[in-house]
């Protein structure tokens, strides 16, 4: 590509990619990507991509394999969803150009209902069984079906029928959920972690377009996230296929936790003082998590959250106790 067309090409954000072995709904995701990781020829593209798109002329060429090979092996990347593909403007018509869509690749293999006893104990929050809310338009609920009574609309948040939401968005205002409290006290707790899909809320989407989302775990502040944009240039690989193009398709897998001396956003240390002992887990029979965009905050850009059937990622909030 020239260097005005390589300007042209949308850079996709970071992935990662979290499987448990023990979740049949997981097992053609891994077998996919098995597939995809058993050829060198395969893991030498993937790592061409991971700082550079390339076009699939650029990779045949750079490869020296004949087009036809290079084009087989990019559709078996982008079914294992390790690449994302799209139509750019080239100098004859348009072209395929491929970027690496993954950051990390996790397989967990331990059983949780196992482990639970040694190690950590793990629960999926579907999204629309939140406790309590307050939030402001633009605002709404979406299920496979598409939205759930109607947009902008903050009586929808009360519908008897939110516990089906698979898709939840606001601009201000807070979502809380309550998780049951299922810590063993006679273990020795080392971190406590939610993990959730999320990207800011723009009106259609747009992909520059910051926001401060801000989390509490048992009413304490644990951290703040700068989401980059509302990402809707190409579909979620699960939004369904009732939610229109042109609106937001799916977030960042983002990891906030507490450890016995400090508060994390993805393993980045963010409040020093925040740990264990301020959260008391042990005083409620829930654990309460709040997700908020403040009234002042910098970055007033909103939320969405995914449940797993919206999105990149099949689950909805994963709350995991980790134990020493």
């Amino acid at each position: 590509m020239s260097a005005r067309e390589k300007r042209t090409v949308r850079i996709i954000g970071e992935r990662n990619i979290c499987l448990h072995l023990g979740n049949p709904a997981h097992h053609e995701s891994i077998t996919k990507i098995g597939k995809a990781l058993s050829s060198p020829v395969r893991l030498k593209i993937l790592d061409m991509l991971r700082n550079n798109a390339r076009s699939l002329q650029e990779i045949a060429e750079i490869m020296n394999i004949p087009l036809s090979s290079a084009a087989l092996h990019v559709k078996t990347l982008e079914e294992a969803q390790l690449i994302v593909t799209e139509s750019q403007p080239g100098v004859h018509g348009s072209m395929r150009v491929c970027t690496c869509s993954l950051q990390s690749f996790h397989l967990e293999t331990f059983d949780a209902s196992i482990d639970s006893v040694n190690k950590s104990l793990s629960m999926d929050m579907p999204i629309g069984n939140y406790y309590a809310c307050d939030v402001q338009p633009t605002c709404g609920l979406a299920d496979e079906n598409g939205p759930i009574d109607a947009y902008d609309t903050i009586r929808s948040f009360y519908s008897p029928l939110r516990n089906k939401a698979q898709l939840i968005w606001f601009n201000k205002g807070f979502i809380e959920y309550r998780f049951p409290n299922i810590h063993n006290p006679l273990l020795k707790l080392n971190e406590v972690s939610f993990r959730l899909e999320i990207c800011s809320e723009a009106p259609g989407y747009l992909e520059n377009w910051p926001s401060d989302i801000t989390i509490y775990i048992n009413d304490i502040e644990v951290g703040t996230y700068r989401s980059p944009g509302d990402y809707g240039a190409r579909r979620g690989k699960l939004t369904p296929p009732a939610w229109p193009n042109g609106s937001t398709q799916y977030g960042m897998l983002k990891t906030f936790s507490v450890k016995e001396f400090g508060s994390y956003i993805d393993g980045q240390l963010i409040y020093p003082g925040v740990g264990l002992d301020d959260i008391a887990i042990n005083e409620k029979p829930y654990i309460s998590l709040k997700i908020q965009i403040k009234d002042n905050a910098k970055h007033i850009g909103g939320i969405n959250i995914f449940g797993e059937k919206y999105g990149d990622y099949p689950q909805g909030i994963v709350m995991n106790l980790t134990y020493q």
